[in-house]
């Protein structure tokens, strides 16, 4: 290789690397600036039972845990005019599980004893 095919390289290369590193910190700037007006809108601080396949555990059938919600194919997809629905494939629920909630009898009376 020649030179300067090597110099065009690496300032391609250093180029790229700066555009990188400034789009980066811009964004990383916004997103400080977002948590500083409202430290509220970073979003939940318990983890949501969210299947893989974007619906909640609600939508998920308790014995088989299969999803039973319908979801939209855009018409653009199919080249129809319309959307269509059908059934989502999601085999099974994959998210998080929450905690079971136990029922712990009282060991004391109304009156406080044992």
């Amino acid at each position: 290789m020649d030179p300067f095919s090597m110099v065009i390289g690496v300032a391609i290369a250093v180029g790229g690397y700066l555009v990188g590193r400034h789009t980066a910190g811009r964004r990383a700037r916004q997103e400080l600036q977002q948590h500083r007006a409202d430290p509220r809108a970073v979003g939940p601080s318990t983890p949501q039972p969210i299947c893989g396949c974007g619906h909640n555990l609600v939508f998920h059938d308790q014995e088989t845990k299969l999803c039973r919600t319908q979801v939209v194919i855009p018409g653009r997809w199919t080249g129809q005019a319309d959307s269509t629905y059908r059934q989502c494939m999601c085999q099974g629920y994959r998210g998080p599980m929450p905690v079971d909630e136990y029922y712990a009898p009282d060991y004391l009376d109304g009156n406080g004893n044992p």
